[in-house]
């Protein structure tokens, strides 16, 4: 079976490449997750998160945004004491004030990241051929920058387009761009 280069590297990569990575995500909890665990990412290697998400999940509520939002000092030094996440406050304030700009402008998060998603999007025929910005992805993390968001540049913003489904970036000759 071909994949893209990077899905065939472990056993966790092929499974998420296999069954989510590309596919389309819609809610706002499940958005936050992603989002969040996107920002978590920055500066890692994207295994480091996954091989850590069922901690992440433990720690922040299963990413309820109503749940985190209410997060206090005392959280902030829980998730800074726990091995099983990746231990950042900056990351971790992030999240936490993510979700508050969430539950205070009682926000559609799909609605919102989906309205980003590009009418047409070509795919790439190598892995080389993969952006790691687009102008949709600058515009994201511009309009969640004016909202209030942290810790959303443009490429992560990107990474969570990919993630989503919001663009489908499995180059020409993998199985899952034939899925589709």
């Amino acid at each position: 079976m071909v994949r893209c280069p990077w899905g065939d590297s472990t056993p966790d990569y092929m499974d998420y490449h296999d069954t989510e990575w590309g596919v389309e995500l819609h809610g706002t909890d499940a958005l936050y997750e992603r989002m969040s665990l996107e920002a978590f990412q920055s500066g890692l290697s994207w295994i480091t998160i996954l091989r850590k998400r069922p901690a992440f999940r433990a720690a922040f509520g299963d990413f309820d945004p109503k749940l985190v939002a209410e997060f206090g000092p005392a959280d902030v030094e829980r998730l800074m004491a726990d091995a099983g996440i990746v231990r950042n406050r900056m990351k971790i304030d992030a999240a936490i004030h993510n979700a508050r700009v969430i539950v205070e402008e009682d926000l559609d998060l799909d609605a919102l990241l989906w309205s980003f998603a590009p009418a047409d999007h070509v795919r790439p025929a190598t892995f080389a051929d993969v952006p790691a910005i687009t102008a949709e992805s600058k515009a994201m993390a511009k309009e969640l920058k004016r909202r209030g968001f942290k810790f959303l540049g443009p490429t992560t913003c990107y990474a969570l387009m990919q993630a989503t489904g919001m663009v489908d970036d499995h180059i020409a000759t993998c199985f899952r761009a034939s899925a589709r």
